[in-house]
């Protein structure tokens, strides 16, 4: 655990930084830790996405439209 003291401008723009990408702000700390101690590169994601391996679901963007009408359509209606 590590506590360290922001300066409150540089704690508010970590907050709207974070909240904007959807990471909890110790998420987003961590993942500036990873890239600036190399422990994290995205030049190697982007090699695994430009080899054409498959990546999580490969079905994942077939029918989209049919997917979210079936979604749409089992929700309740307020």
């Amino acid at each position: 655990m590590i506590s360290i003291e922001l300066d409150p401008t540089l704690e508010t723009r970590l907050h709207q930084e974070a909240r904007r990408l959807g990471l909890t702000e110790s998420a987003f700390i961590r993942d500036l830790l990873e890239r600036s101690l190399s422990l994290s590169n995205p030049a190697d994601l982007l090699r695994r996405v430009r080899s054409n391996t498959p990546m999580g679901d490969p079905e994942a963007s077939e029918n989209v439209s049919d997917k979210i009408r079936a979604k749409l359509s089992a929700q309740p209606v307020d």
